[in-house]
């Protein structure tokens, strides 16, 4: 058979599109919760309690009430995550947590990990959950140092970068989240609004949580980045 230029350039870039292809994984297909499964304290003591995570109208959906997790059964390293997100109603608070271990290590309910929060006017900060991560700036945008930490009481809440990059309520917002050893850089609809380093761990889970408000999410896609 004879190989021309032309037949090895297609095999390359059947190739590339091939690889491409493989390092991008869809987190949430629209119609259940596969991949996925739920930490909320409240159902082991009334299992009949509503579920805070459904799917709707091909969304998923964190309801906010009972208070607790949803969490990837899969545990990631060196990744950018994507996703959008809306408070279809009042606004509220929620976050995407990653490199989550620990189920309930803080407060009984947050797993061990670092929040990215979504909470209206605060998207984009760091918190803190047994796991830790520094900042540029940080004594002003975590106070005073003596009173830091990463359990309960201290101050765990990195103020984000910027003001004025959410879109308004009702409108989706994108979030990106890029994972890389032990740095993470967070954007909001484009714009970088965190940069953390010297992160205490550099794999886990992702989760989503129910805190209080009902959020709406789509289009949730993991890519892989080499380290």
């Amino acid at each position: 058979m004879k190989i021309t230029a032309i037949s090895l350039l297609g095999f390359f870039v059947l190739a590339l599109a091939s690889c491409n292809q493989v390092t991008k994984e869809q987190l949430f297909n629209g119609k259940d919760l596969s991949g996925w499964h739920v930490d909320v304290p409240l159902l082991d003591s009334v299992p009949d309690a509503t579920n805070p995570f459904i799917v709707r109208d091909g969304f998923l959906v964190s309801l906010g009430t009972p208070k607790g997790h949803l969490i990837t059964d899969r545990a990631y390293e060196n990744y950018r995550l994507t996703l959008e997100y809306r408070f279809p109603g009042e606004p509220g608070n929620c976050g995407v947590l990653v490199h989550a271990s620990t189920p309930r290590a803080l407060y009984k309910m947050f797993p061990k990990s670092i929040e990215v929060q979504l909470m209206h006017e605060n998207a984009g900060d760091f918190w803190c959950i047994v796991e830790d991560i520094t900042t540029p700036n940080m004594e002003e945008r975590r106070g005073p140092k003596a009173e830091w930490g990463i359990t309960e009481g201290a101050l765990r809440r990195i103020k984000n970068l910027t003001d004025g990059s959410e879109k308004p309520l009702g409108a989706w917002n994108s979030l990106t989240v890029e994972c890389v050893q032990d740095t993470i850089k967070v954007w909001v609809n484009g714009t970088l609004v965190n940069h953390g380093y010297n992160a205490t761990v550099t794999s886990g889970q992702i989760a989503i949580q129910a805190e209080g408000s009902e959020v709406e999410f789509k289009n949730l896609v993991l890519e892989a980045l080499e380290n």
